[in-house]
């Protein structure tokens, strides 16, 4: 069994290269094979979906990207994409994340889709955000719909500051949600592999409203309860997934899902709580190809 392990070409950055290497080294301790490949390597004809290079040679591929284009051509030539695109697709955009998951009734945020708009063009008079405003109320949160590590998610603590956030980033897919302030930097991350959470851990943060450890958060190992642990399985399986990072909020009646994650970092959830994730992963991975 041989795999390619798809990774972005543009992209230096030393956590994601030890990521990557993670995931190589496991499948080498459980005898498979894995072969690098940058995504800008793997091109495609996409007149007739024809590769120019040797797809022939692999059975699965784990896009550690978000290349859905590059995804949809690996799997019209037959190829186990892990994870399948639609679900990649659908977490990379949260307005996309929250509209599948509403019709099953899981917990979350009140949430409202900025209007599309473009840029040069604007908001007009700002009466949506006004009955945005009247259901989420003040302070609300502003997110773009696609973005990594909590940097495209904005605190609006008034209107105008709301108006301000939106024009900046008008012609961006974005959402607006409820403050959760019992939940005020503070969450939950749980690492979802297959149909069991395989690890998790709680992020705090007394300097931010976010608690992501890239913005200045810590993190502990957190056991979770039943309720939860039972969200986090059910919300990667709608959505699809063979593994997923899923962010729980402390809602004053429960849980809430905040955020699900496709390819989610996992050095800092490993480091917390001393369980290798790559490996489980891989492990995941095997089982699947096996019963294929």
């Amino acid at each position: 069994m041989r795999g390619l392990l798809i990774t972005n070409g543009f992209v230096k950055e030393s956590n994601f290269l030890s990521l990557w290497n993670a995931l190589y080294e496991a499948a080498k301790g459980q005898g498979i094979a894995l072969d690098y490949a940058k995504h800008d390597s793997l091109l495609f004809d996409a007149s007739t979906c024809t590769p120019l290079f040797d797809a022939a040679a692999y059975d699965f591929a784990i896009l550690w990207d978000k290349d859905k284009y590059l995804g949809m051509q690996l799997e019209a030539l037959g190829l186990r994409v892990f994870n399948n695109v639609n679900a990649l697709s659908v977490c990379d955009d949260k307005a996309l994340t929250h509209i599948a998951l509403q019709k099953h009734g899981i917990p979350m945020p009140k949430t409202v889709l900025v209007p599309r708009t473009y840029p040069y063009v604007g908001y007009g008079d700002f009466a949506f955000l006004d009955r945005a405003i009247a259901l989420l109320g003040l302070p609300l949160i502003i997110k773009e719909a696609s973005g990594s590590f909590g940097k495209q998610v904005y605190l609006a603590n008034t209107r105008e500051e709301s108006i301000a956030i939106l024009e900046e980033h008008e012609g961006t897919p974005l959402l607006m949600q409820e403050f959760i302030a019992s939940s005020r930097g503070r969450d939950v991350r749980a690492y979802v592999v297959g149909e069991r959470v395989v690890a998790a851990m709680e992020r705090r943060n007394d300097a931010d409203f976010r608690a992501n450890v890239a913005q200045g958060g810590k993190s502990a190992p957190y056991k979770l309860s039943e309720t939860e642990e039972a969200l986090c399985i059910r919300t990667a399986k709608l959505l699809g997934l063979d593994y997923a990072g899923v962010d729980l909020l402390f809602g004053k009646n429960g849980p809430l899902v905040c955020e699900v994650n496709s390819n989610a970092h996992f050095h800092g959830l490993s480091a917390c709580t001393g369980v290798d994730i790559a490996a489980a992963i891989i492990s995941h991975i095997a089982v699947e190809m096996k019963n294929r």
